[in-house]
């Protein structure tokens, strides 16, 4: 069998001589785009069963079967880390899911704020780019993409034990940095807090490009999971400041360090 080229994403069990239906659309795409041929290698995940090498058994303009051959990659979870932001253009709402994927979130859920420019998004075509990421970067995993939730019921129904790192305009060039303030929440009944802020369940909350209501400022301090961070002394847009927030975490909590 020759070496892969190619990794795709499937909706089906794989495991030792796993036959793999493919669909039209990735049936044109290995052998019509790509011009694999019978005997041909492909890596196959499907967020559950790890990585698994392939070989083409049947070729069609229509569909095709591949066939499970070897485990070449365990299951790789990523953190237990969520991604909250508010939808913006389509081109960089797509961005920020794509990105999202390949630096490691395990959930990403768009969410409408006060001032959320977007009303609605297609869930189906952000979960696709997802996919689409994890292809590409190598990764076994392919977080969900939620449908559009207001910001408000999220909060109301928020897990005690899920941190979120708020990254708040309002502290722009001011040192509030996670692992102090991750420190300080998990100090409280304690004389100091421990060196090293547990890793999980946390999650990342990015404005608007209006940025935040009053009152949504207002319910997010009072929240005791709530950690406020400062991105730096410049003025981000959402998109980048949704890689510079996930570069953040993983660095200090995530699967970086």
């Amino acid at each position: 069998m020759s070496d892969a080229k190619v990794r795709l994403y499937v909706d089906q069990p794989l495991g030792p001589g796993q036959p793999v239906r493919l669909t039209q659309d990735q049936a044109h795409y290995l052998f019509g785009v790509m011009r694999l041929a019978r005997g041909a290698a492909v890596l196959l995940f499907n967020g559950r069963d790890g990585e698994w090498r392939a070989e083409v058994t049947e070729a069609g303009k229509r569909g095709g079967t591949l066939t499970c051959a070897a485990q070449t990659a365990p299951l790789r979870r990523p953190p237990d880390l969520w991604l909250m932001f508010a939808p913006i253009k389509k081109a960089r709402t797509d961005f920020i899911v794509e990105k999202a994927a390949e630096m490691g979130a395990a959930r990403i859920l768009p969410v409408q704020t006060r001032f959320t420019n977007s009303e609605r998004i297609r869930q189906d075509r952000l979960q696709a780019h997802a996919v689409e990421a994890a292809e590409q970067c190598g990764g076994t995993y392919v977080p969900e993409v939620a449908e559009l939730a207001a910001l408000d019921r999220l909060l109301s129904d928020w897990p005690a034990d899920r941190r979120i790192m708020w990254c708040d305009e309002n502290l722009l060039g001011a040192r509030a940095g996670l692992l102090e303030g991750a420190g300080a929440i998990e100090a409280r009944g304690f004389e100091e807090a421990p060196s090293q802020p547990s890793p999980g369940p946390w999650a990342i909350l990015i404005g608007p490009e209006g940025g935040f209501s009053e009152d949504e400022q207002a319910r997010l301090r009072r929240m005791p999971q709530v950690v406020p961070v400062s991105l730096g002394p410049r003025i981000l847009r959402a998109d980048t400041a949704a890689v510079a927030a996930l570069t953040l975490w993983q660095s200090v909590l995530g699967d970086w360090v």
